[in-house]
């Protein structure tokens, strides 16, 4: 009986038949997102690089779930650590740098000679064989189609559907987990924030509560990975929509300090002065070009009103300023 990799590979050697147009651009950091970058069809690979897939179909005990116990133990392997897909991809990319090729099977005969560079001795024969299915991967994954349109939650959902099934068919589970696990799990919030925000049956506060639930479900490391790049972009959301409404200081520390703590209050309320000061310069800076007119006067007032560094500024934050909408004036008393 073969085992679980060679099903695998014969599994994603016959998914990957003609199709390696990830190499024929040289570019080997694909699969990343909701779909795969579409290659060349009709190259087929040098006969003889894997095995054939049977005709009985896979090893039915192959794709059986494993238990619990067996995934622990799996991914306990010190070769299906958390820099594996990186450690594949460098090798990969070294592999591809000694000359362009659109040929899997050459490029699979060049592994040999650079695995050691990026797999310890102990763990290099099995890095290998790894890697070649890696390779048999990267190329059929050139022949998945991306969604006519990323706004689409049911295009989007086929075509991840359709690499995860890609995917599980060239790896064994425990390798799936070690290259793909977090990269699925974030995919799958991403679509379900689309399909939420998306909903029109939906009240708005349905969706913030379903939204809330969604980030909830995420683990743990992953939600402080979110959450790391997320906080910028909240905190300049409700300072626009703070902006926006004209709120007084007072408005603005409250709500910042509810949602972020004193000191986070604090701290934006200084920024919000900078940034009051800066805008009051480019007011004064702009009435005074416009009076004047560019010459030694306006240069010397430049000197005397930004530092070195916000000059070298100044005009991207005059054109900014110039591609705006003029804002409403405010009715007395409103």
């Amino acid at each position: 009986m073969a085992s679980g990799g060679q099903v695998g590979a014969a599994l994603c050697a016959a998914a990957a038949l003609g199709v390696a147009g990830w190499l024929a651009a040289g570019t080997p950091a694909g699969g990343q997102g909701a779909a795969g970058s579409s290659g060349s069809a009709g190259l087929q690979m040098a006969a003889g690089t894997t095995a054939p897939r049977s005709a009985a179909g896979p090893d039915q005990r192959f794709l059986a779930p494993r238990s619990a116990a067996e995934l622990a133990l799996s991914l306990a392997d010190p070769l299906l650590g958390p820099t594996l897909r990186d450690d594949l991809e460098a090798l990969l990319q070294e592999a591809l740098e000694a000359g362009a090729t659109v040929d899997p099977a050459a490029l699979k005969r060049r592994l040999p000679g650079l695995a050691g560079r990026h797999f310890a001795a102990s763990l290099r024969e099995r890095a290998l064989l790894l890697a070649g299915r890696y390779v048999d991967y990267r190329a059929a994954l050139g022949g998945l189609q991306p969604p006519a349109n990323l706004n689409d939650p049911q295009a989007l959902r086929a075509s991840m559907d359709a690499r995860d099934r890609l995917r599980r068919a060239c790896f064994e589970p425990a390798e799936y987990e070690a290259l793909f696990a977090g990269e699925a799990e974030l995919d799958r919030h991403t679509l379900a924030r689309l399909e939420i925000l998306q909903g029109s049956a939906s009240t708005p506060g349905e969706k913030a509560q379903a939204l809330r639930a969604a980030e909830a479900s995420l683990p743990e490391a992953l939600r402080a990975a979110r959450a790391s790049y997320a906080a910028p972009l909240a905190v300049a959301e409700q300072t626009a929509s703070l902006d926006a409404r004209q709120a007084d200081d007072a408005t603005r520390h409250a709500e910042r300090s509810a949602r972020y703590g004193e000191a986070a209050a604090q701290a934006l309320a200084r920024l919000d002065g900078e940034e009051r000061h800066w805008q009051q310069r480019l007011d004064q800076y702009q009435q005074a070009r416009a009076a004047q007119g560019d010459g030694p006067a306006l240069q010397q007032l430049q000197g005397q009103l930004f530092t070195p560094q916000e000059r070298l500024r100044l005009e991207g934050a005059l054109a900014l300023r110039a591609a705006r909408p003029v804002a409403a004036t405010p009715a007395p008393g409103g």
